[in-house]
């Protein structure tokens, strides 16, 4: 199993930030587009590693064409010599119409389209292609030598889906090369949602689980002492209450009977009162969604959950951690295989 590390904040710290993972042994690292710009985080991140890999997790496509996506991600993957993965996510829909003031419809069908155009444009640069895209959403048909990038030694970069629902699911097994599952998911879930959503898309595609990685940042909650686990516990219930207060997630409550919690949680958002979200976090449903262990217990714990169908992970942990705890599970995660 992979396990990556994050990279963010600061754009002063990427540079000591992706050496000290590289180092540590990480196989990846990981930026997200929160506050900023992933794609410049990377560049720096590329630029002061040699082997570790790169990547988004995620860019919000929708806030983009296929075209300025391709080159960002065409530029990443030749400035790192084949490091960079390409992870994408719809973010959803106020975000989109009202923060990025873009078109929002149809998301899975339109992500999947997207990615079908980046294929198209990077086989243009890389190969020769004639552009001739022409799809519902989205045309490129237009490509001229003056606007042609060199093309990549190392090919294209693999696309990774981030998906919760099934419609995207089948998305990122019909045409994505990894599948970014979210934080806010559980081991039945994914047995019973997520994989045969997958599988489905999957033979879709005419590929096989062979064909595709699936990533997952996996709530943990854990300390050192009594004090310091229970900072970490509130930590961990509020960032599920945050996402479980999201309409698109309900079906990840649903689907273990807690049909109530996200209208509660939703009603409490819209008021602004994010303590009080925590609070409903019961401790069964903490236990669906993050290992709650002791430091020694947590390696363990992740591997009774997630052995047979995570590929490469990372630790989503809103608090501070002890020191070595991480290196410490990262290795008994690499060593499992």
């Amino acid at each position: 199993m992979k396990v990556d590390g994050g990279v963010g904040g600061d754009l002063t710290g990427i540079a000591d930030g992706v050496r000290l993972a590289e180092a540590a042994g990480y196989d990846g690292v990981f930026a997200s587009e929160t506050n900023q710009d992933p794609f410049l985080t990377l560049l720096l991140a590329a630029e002061h590693s040699e082997s570790i890999e790169i990547g988004t997790n995620i860019a919000v496509a929708f806030a983009r064409n296929p075209m300025t996506l391709a080159q960002s991600a065409h530029d990443l993957q030749r400035f790192s010599d084949g490091r960079f993965i390409l992870g994408l996510g719809s973010q959803i829909k106020p975000h989109i119409t009202k923060r990025f003031s873009m078109e929002w419809s149809h998301p899975a069908a339109r992500m999947r389209e997207m990615i079908q155009a980046l294929r198209a444009i990077w086989a243009t640069w890389n190969d020769g292609a004639e552009l001739a895209f022409e799809g519902e959403f989205y045309r490129h048909t237009l490509m001229t030598p003056f606007f042609t990038p060199p093309p990549s030694p190392h090919g294209p970069p693999p696309v990774y889906l981030a998906a919760v629902g099934p419609l995207m699911t089948k998305v990122a097994g019909e045409v994505a090369d990894g599948l970014l599952a979210h934080g806010f998911t559980t081991p039945e879930y994914l047995r019973d949602v997520t994989m045969p959503a997958l599988e489905e898309g999957l033979a879709a595609g005419g590929r096989s689980l062979a064909d595709i990685s699936i990533a997952l940042p996996a709530f943990v909650v854990t300390g050192d002492s009594d004090e310091a686990t229970e900072k970490a516990s509130a930590a961990v219930r509020g960032q599920i209450a945050f996402y479980g207060s999201t309409p698109a997630y309900k079906g990840v409550l649903e689907h273990h009977g807690w049909d109530d919690l996200q209208p509660q949680l939703n009603q409490l958002s819209k008021q602004r009162r994010w303590a009080e979200m925590g609070e409903l976090i019961t401790d069964d449903v903490l236990e669906a969604f993050a290992v709650v262990a002791e430091p020694d217990d947590v390696a363990q714990g992740l591997l009774d959950r997630f052995t047979g169908t995570v590929d490469r992970m990372s630790f989503y942990a809103p608090y501070k951690a002890p020191d070595d705890l991480w290196a410490q599970v990262r290795s008994t995660l690499q060593a499992a295989g």
